[in-house]
């Protein structure tokens, strides 16, 4: 394990504390796009590009935005009331993730054996699904493009009105 690996792993593991523990919700968004650039960087250190840069442009540079750009714009006026940290079933709920960081454990060690046995090049590349994506599924990519872009305007209209009806 190199030393890269380790400060990459820490950085996205206290971004991600940061993001479920910091009580700004402001904050919170900055820390879950910490987090999300640190599994790219995780992704890029262990030449999985495709998948590092599909994590960039996706999740640090269009989802952590917008949710970032979604708090920001239906905000309303901030009350001063600071609940608990703590629900009534925290306990339950740590039970449940412990359960699950066990089973994903387990899984995890009863697959190692597979990983010697696995080799050899990918048959599909970056420069592939590039080309793909620029010449037969350039029509799906606009029009996925289109929707997402539609739905972000419709948000900040509606964040509007419902500012608008609050005065």
């Amino acid at each position: 394990m190199s030393i890269a690996f380790v400060v990459l792993a820490l950085l996205t593991l206290a971004g991600a504390m940061a993001a479920v523990t910091l009580r700004n919700l402001v904050h919170c968004a900055l820390a879950l796009a910490v987090a999300f650039a640190g599994l790219a960087l995780l992704f890029l250190q262990l030449d999985a590009q495709f998948v590092g840069f599909t994590q960039i442009l996706v999740y640090v540079g269009a989802v952590a935005i917008l949710v970032v750009f979604a708090i920001l714009l239906t905000r309303g006026a901030d009350d001063g009331k600071a609940g608990t940290v703590f629900s009534r079933t925290w306990l339950a709920g740590l039970g449940i993730a412990a359960a699950v960081f066990a089973l994903l454990g387990w899984a995890v060690l009863r697959s190692v054996r597979g990983l010697a046995q696995a080799a050899g090049t990918p048959a599909v590349t970056v420069e592939n699904i590039g080309q793909a994506l620029m010449s037969r599924y350039v029509l799906p990519l606009e029009i996925v493009a289109l929707l997402l872009t539609a739905a972000l305007v419709g948000a900040v209209i509606v964040a509007m009105y419902e500012k608008e009806g609050a005065r």
